[in-house]
């Protein structure tokens, strides 16, 4: 699925990365994952003067077996690599300044092109090296 600033990379109907770049426009609340991911990502777009009502976020358990990342590319520009769940790759993708990531399932490999600020997001603690597996 194509769509101006939204890419979402699929196999046989999974989602295996979600990008939005800087020029996605969808006034509104726009959230792009289906209910059933770890991580949940959208787009707010508000007018001036927009209220969110006060509100807290209940205690609720939630059982997690896959860890998926987000990266917000602030400066620079980064290549990435997306591979299936077999190791074969799906995709490339050049991020650009202000594009942000999803990577939701399968493998991933990334090289900076440019010096680089990248914020990242995913579910933790950190398991350390028993965290990834090297393909």
């Amino acid at each position: 699925m194509k769509m101006d600033g939204l890419e979402i990379v699929k196999e046989e109907n999974q989602v295996f990365a979600i990008i939005i770049r800087k020029e996605f426009n969808q006034p509104g609340v726009n959230f792009f994952t289906p209910d059933e991911f770890s991580q949940q990502l959208g787009v707010l777009i508000h007018k001036k003067g927009k209220k969110v009502k006060r509100h807290r976020h209940k205690l609720i358990k939630r059982e997690i077996f896959s860890t998926q990342e987000v990266l917000v590319l602030i400066e620079g520009k980064m290549k990435v690599d997306l591979y299936n769940d077999t190791g074969k790759i799906l995709k490339s993708v050049v991020l650009t300044p202000g594009s942000t990531i999803l990577l939701a399932r399968g493998g991933h490999r990334i090289e900076v092109l440019e010096d680089s600020k990248i914020i990242e997001v995913k579910q933790g603690p950190y398991a350390g090296h028993d965290d990834k597996d090297f393909f």
